[in-house]
C-alpha cells in the first residue's frame, strides 16, 4: 500500500509578518523545544514597517516592546472634547522592530527553519500539507500550517468598507504633544460624503508623536489626497509646519467587511490575521485578536493538541458589526456621533471590551441600546433580509479589495 513520505517539519508559518512574529514569540514563551518549524515569506522582515494601537491590561508579555501606553485617551467631536479614564486598561502602541527582534530570538531558540521565497501553493490531504515553494519548484511537507498572507474572505460582504490611513511620524523642535493622552479619535476632520474621517494623536514624548488621518469608506483617496488631509489636520491641531519634521510616514488599508473569512480552508491548514477573521469589521482594529490567536497555539502546541484557536469574536459580535456597516454604509447613522454615543453613554472600558468581542450579551445590550435606535433597527431588518436573499440564491457582488500594510490600526 502507497504511504506518504513523513513530514519535513511539524509546522509551517506561510508568511513572516505581524502573525507568524507573534507565533514564534508565544511558543518560545511557552517552552515549545521539540517541534520543526519552518517559516516561508518572500521577505525576511526587519525594522519598522509599521505600527500597532490597541487596548489591553498592563503587565502582559508584550510590555517590554512597547513605545509608549497612555491611561486617558480623548474622543473629540466639533461638540467638544471627551477625556477617557481607561483604567483598568490602556491604549498602548507597538512598533514592529521589537517584534521582528523578539520574533528573531525565538527563531535561534527553537530551531527554525527559514525559507525566503513566496508559497505557490498548498496541497492539504488530510494528513499533511505540501507546501510548494518558489519558481524551482521546491517541496516543504508539513504536518500543519499557519497561513497569514492576506486573503479576500469566502464570498464579497454585503458592506464592503475600507479602513485607509495615512500617517506622519512628527518630531518637534519645541514641546508641542501631550505624552499623557492619546488622542483616540478626533472628528474634527471634513467628513466624507459616503463614509467617516478621523484624525488620531499617539504621542512618544513632548516632541515626537504618530500624527494620522484615517477614513472608514469604500473608496482610496490618492497619495495627495491624504497628503492634504494630513496636511489639514496637523493645521487644525495647532502644530506649526516650520517647527515639524516629518521622520517616517506610514500608509494602510485594512477590509471593513462583513464578508466571512475562511479560518480553516481545509484540515491542516489554519489561517490566522485577517485571513483568519482577526479583523474586528466596525472598526479594522486587528492585534488584540493576532494576539489572542498567537497564544491559543502556542498553549495548544505545547499540550500536544492541534494548533488551532477558537474564533476571533463571538458570532454575535460578526452579527452586529454587519447591521454597524450596514447602518453606516446607508447614511442612517453619521460615524461621528455613533462613536460619540458609545463614549457618551457607557464606560470607556466596557466599549473597549466590545470592541474586542470580550463582553457579555447584557453589556451588549447596553452598548447598542446607546445608539440611535430607529435607524439601527432598520439595519437590522435590512440585514435580516439580505440574509435571507443569500440564503434563496446570492447575488455576484463586487469583492471586497483591502489587506494590510503599515498599520498603526493593528493589522495582520
Amino acid at each position: 500500500m502507497f504511504t506518504s513520505a513523513p513530514p519535513d517539519v511539524d509546522l509551517a508559518l506561510v508568511g513572516g509578518g505581524g502573525a507568524a512574529s507573534l507565533v514564534l514569540a508565544a511558543l518560545d514563551r511557552h517552552g515549545v523545544r521539540d517541534l520543526r518549524i519552518a517559516v516561508v515569506d518572500p521577505v525576511h522582515r526587519r525594522g519598522q514597517d509599521r505600527t500597532w494601537a490597541f487596548w489591553d491590561r498592563p503587565g502582559g508579555d508584550l510590555d517590554p516592546l512597547l513605545a509608549a501606553s497612555w491611561h486617558q485617551v480623548e474622543v473629540v467631536t466639533t461638540a467638544g472634547r471627551r477625556v477617557l479614564d481607561l483604567a483598568p486598561l490602556r491604549y498602548a502602541m507597538l512598533r514592529s522592530g521589537p517584534v521582528y527582534d523578539r520574533a528573531a530570538e525565538a527563531e535561534r531558540r527553537l530551531g527554525v527553519r527559514r525559507i525566503v521565497a513566496p508559497v505557490d501553493a498548498l496541497h492539504d490531504d488530510g494528513s499533511q500539507v505540501t507546501v510548494r515553494v518558489g519558481e524551482g519548484g521546491q517541496v516543504l511537507r508539513a504536518a500543519w500550517v499557519l497561513d497569514s498572507r492576506p486573503r479576500p474572505p469566502r464570498r464579497p460582504g454585503r458592506t464592503n468598507w475600507l479602513q485607509h490611513f495615512r500617517g506622519w511620524w512628527l518630531e518637534s523642535g519645541v514641546p508641542v504633544f501631550d505624552p499623557a493622552r492619546a488622542v483616540l479619535m478626533d472628528f474634527r476632520t471634513p467628513q466624507p460624503a459616503r463614509g467617516v474621517s478621523f484624525g488620531y494623536v499617539l504621542p512618544v514624548d513632548d516632541r515626537h508623536a504618530l500624527v494620522e488621518y484615517t477614513e472608514f469608506s469604500p473608496d482610496l483617496l490618492t497619495g495627495p489626497g491624504y497628503d492634504a488631509a494630513l496636511a489639514g489636520y496637523r493645521d487644525l491641531l495647532g502644530l506649526e509646519p516650520a517647527r515639524l519634521t516629518v521622520r517616517e510616514v506610514e500608509n494602510g488599508v485594512i477590509p471593513m467587511t462583513d464578508g466571512p473569512f475562511d479560518a480553516r480552508p481545509s484540515p491542516r491548514v489554519v489561517r490566522l490575521g485577517t485571513a483568519g477573521g482577526a479583523t474586528r469589521p466596525s472598526t479594522g482594529f486587528t492585534f488584540s485578536a493576532m494576539h489572542r490567536q498567537a497564544e491559543q497555539v502556542a498553549r495548544a502546541l505545547a499540550a500536544g493538541r492541534p494548533p488551532v484557536p477558537g474564533p476571533a469574536y463571538p458570532r454575535r459580535h460578526r452579527w452586529m458589526d454587519a447591521v454597524a456597516l450596514r447602518a453606516l454604509d446607508a447614511g442612517a447613522v453619521a460615524g461621528p456621533d455613533f462613536f460619540d454615543r458609545l463614549f457618551a453613554r457607557n464606560p470607556a472600558e466596557r466599549v473597549l471590551r466590545f470592541l474586542d468581542g470580550a463582553t457579555t450579551p447584557v453589556e451588549e445590550f447596553a452598548v447598542m441600546s446607546s445608539t440611535r435606535l430607529p435607524p439601527m433597527i432598520a439595519a437590522t431588518a435590512g440585514d435580516a433580509v439580505a440574509r435571507l436573499r443569500d440564503r434563496l440564491g446570492p447575488a455576484r457582488r463586487p469583492a471586497p479589495r483591502g489587506g494590510t500594510t503599515g498599520s498603526a490600526r493593528p493589522s495582520g
